[in-house]
């Protein structure tokens, strides 16, 4: 019988997803559950034949440089590929996939909750409550914002995106979206597409960012493109931190300009923006947008669908390079 293949798993995955993996490869799993750094990717390049990294595990053009050819596959456990050099790993010879759709109504699960809870100021009422602060109460007391028949522009009509559209609807929402091109009639659902950003900044006011980290990207929301929001617009951010220039939004809720965010991605993680803890309209999860039992076990299968075809000699599914 043929050797197992060996599979480095880079992080602590669903218990389902290890289970089926070792069915089928010799894993090899650090049990301290730690980002790998690129000496340890670079060292275990030599002694695996496919690895599932996580978004922690940073494949630069200099790591993907020393990595020892017996790498043949990564497949990500993850749909962002930022944390990955795709030209150099395709000039490698290293297959990359990816998993896309398995979390899209996780994802969108959270940034609805993000959307209601910075509205409604749930972070403050949630504190207070737990503190023994709530003693009064008047017609003025913790009033927020309605979500309601208001207008929320999408940024990023993917998977995800037009999720997000299907739950915003669900609150009679007005579906605004700009994504690189326009969506079919029945993918559309009614939503009116802006050809261009400014375009949908200037009718958002709620605004959520559901579009990947790239080169074009990356700082799309900065004080310019702020300014373009209605006054007291809120903002929601379920994709990448990179998307957002965070010291433009600190100071557009310092001054009012936004009446609150949410945020489930920040610049640096894990950590976030210290200094976001100052202010109560800032409604902060850590990066759990995925983060639901039946969504780990989906991207865990994906990925190994991914490698199980990629070892029995077919294309995988979400080959990227």
């Amino acid at each position: 019988m043929p050797a197992k293949p060996v599979l480095w798993i880079t992080r602590t995955l669903s218990a389902n997803t290890f289970a089926r993996a070792r069915q089928s490869y010799e894993v090899v799993f650090d049990e301290h559950d730690e980002p790998a750094d690129s000496e340890t990717i670079i060292r275990r390049s030599a002694e695996v034949d496919a690895c599932i990294p996580c978004h922690s595990e940073h494949f630069s053009a200099d790591v993907v440089a020393k990595l020892n050819p017996r790498l043949k596959i990564i497949a990500n456990h993850s749909v962002g590929v930022d944390h990955c050099d795709l030209d150099a790993l395709k000039a490698a010879g290293i297959v990359v996939t990816n998993t896309p759709d398995v979390l899209s109504d996780a994802t969108a699960e959270i940034a609805m909750l993000l959307l209601l809870g910075a509205a409604r100021r749930a972070a403050e009422g949630d504190s207070m409550v737990r503190s023994g602060a709530w003693t009064s109460w008047s017609p003025s007391f913790m009033v927020g914002h309605q979500v309601t028949g208001k207008r929320i522009g999408i940024v990023g009509m993917g998977k995800v995106g037009q999720v997000m559209a299907r739950r915003a609807r669900g609150f009679d929402m007005q579906v605004h979206y700009h994504n690189r091109k326009r969506l079919a009639a029945e993918e559309e659902a009614g939503a009116v597409f802006h050809d261009s950003l400014d375009s949908l900044l200037d009718v958002s006011e709620y605004l959520s960012l559901h579009c990947p980290a790239t080169d074009t990207t990356r700082g799309l929301l900065d004080a310019e493109a702020i300014a373009k929001l209605p006054d007291g617009a809120i903002v929601v951010n379920t994709a990448r931190g990179a998307l957002v220039d965070e010291q433009a939004l600190l100071e557009a809720i310092k001054v009012g300009k936004l009446a609150a965010v949410g945020l489930d991605c920040f610049v640096t993680e894990p950590g976030g923006n210290p200094a976001f803890a100052a202010h109560p309209n800032i409604f902060m999860l850590p990066h759990i947008g995925s983060a639901t039992f039946d969504t780990r076990d989906a991207m865990g299968y994906r990925a190994l669908d991914n490698l199980d075809a990629y070892f029995a000699g077919d294309a995988p599914g979400d080959k990227l390079v």
